[in-house]
């Protein structure tokens, strides 16, 4: 399928986001992101290691593929007229991406999201005109789970979409026609490693699948926080087990594969489970060793690929996605309080709790 979103995408150069080519709008200042050598990890593990700046989309994080993506998709598909809704179930970022994308389009943005989200994503979704939702933190099986009132909203509207971005694959095709090819260009197509967290899937889904196609030697990791099944559900061959346990980390881990996600489970290399602890340790490191204020999911990600690189040896390249900026979590991030009630107040290194300001 080629799609509106992959015409816009090839209409722009690939590559660094210093390019002279002005771009149309919103949705086409999306993608194009810097390919950041974290030199000191890098230096450390005698591996080459790279993160994706995401956090440098204009909505501010990954989850604006996603959104233009989808949307373009319904747009293309004749699902959407001007003037509609557009309707979803988000822990937060893609909600703000599809919340810009309307704004640029003209439709209406209403919100689905757990209760559980940062003040931060709520507060800046309400800013960018949306209708938002927060509703009980429920499993998916349960009637109430955010997707499923999401769902039966969009169903009682004329003109309206619910985007469904963990199981509408328009999702892991954005990342297949335009993160996959930047991270192979950008790595002059050598990549030993490509690894991230998910929560739809289709970050890893779609950048995995294209470098697989046309870098076989890559191996594509899964990275999976506390609470989520996904790490055993690889790790063990295909064995979904019951859900438990909780994460600081917000909008990654599942306790299902989803639709995205299943385009390219089988195909995963491995998995690695990245604890609370190790997430909230890296934060602080990046922004004292990088320059690099990012949230957990992202810190978890250069951790794991820390990890992967430590696996595939000195020498290796490995490229991870750095989702978004801690300014959305910066609240319970860098406040000691917030940490120590979640007994995470030891994961700040020593020398490093002088970045833990907020109390």
């Amino acid at each position: 399928m080629l799609s509106v979103f992959r015409r816009a995408i090839v209409q722009q150069t690939r590559g660094f986001a210093t390019n002279n080519i002005a771009v149309d709008g919103f949705t086409g200042a999306v993608g194009n992101t810097p390919l950041i050598y974290l030199k000191t990890l890098s230096e450390q593990t005698g591996s080459k290691i790279y993160g994706k700046a995401e956090f440098q989309n204009p909505g501010g994080s990954i989850k604006d593929r996603a959104a233009v993506g989808i949307v373009l998709d319904a747009e293309e598909k004749g699902r959407i007229k001007p003037g509609g809704t557009v309707v979803e179930g988000t822990a937060g970022n893609t909600g703000i991406g599809l919340a810009h994308v309307c704004r640029a389009k003209g439709y209406k943005c209403v919100i689905f999201m757990p209760n559980t989200q940062s003040q931060e994503k709520i507060d800046l979704l309400s800013m960018l005109g949306a209708e938002v939702h927060p509703v009980p933190a429920v499993p998916y099986e349960n009637p109430l789970n955010y997707n499923h009132q999401a769902k039966e909203y969009a169903e009682k509207l004329e003109n309206a979409i619910w985007t469904n971005q963990f199981d509408n694959t328009a999702n892991a095709y954005a990342h297949y026609i335009s993160t996959g090819p930047e991270i192979l260009e950008q790595t002059k197509g050598d990549i030993d490693g490509f690894i991230c967290s998910t929560g739809t899937g289709g970050t890893l889904a779609g950048v995995g699948k294209y470098l697989k196609e046309k870098s076989p030697k890559t191996q594509v990791w899964l990275a999976d926080p506390p609470g989520s099944v996904l790490y055993k559900y690889v790790s063990s061959g295909g064995k979904l087990i019951e859900r438990g346990g909780s994460s600081i980390t917000e909008g990654i881990g599942q306790g299902r594969v989803t639709n995205n996600l299943g385009i390219f489970i089988n195909d995963l290399s491995g998995a690695l489970h990245i604890s609370d602890e190790k997430s909230i340790s890296m934060v602080y490191q990046l922004l004292d060793s990088e320059g690099l204020y990012l949230g957990a999911s992202s810190a978890l990600n250069v951790v794991a690929a820390v990890e992967l690189a430590q696996k595939l040896g000195k020498g290796s390249k490995v490229v991870t996605v750095l989702c978004d900026g801690a300014y959305r979590y910066q609240s319970r991030l860098f406040s000691k309080k917030w940490l120590e009630s979640k007994g995470l107040g030891d994961a700040i290194p020593e020398s490093l709790r002088k970045y833990a300001v907020l109390d």
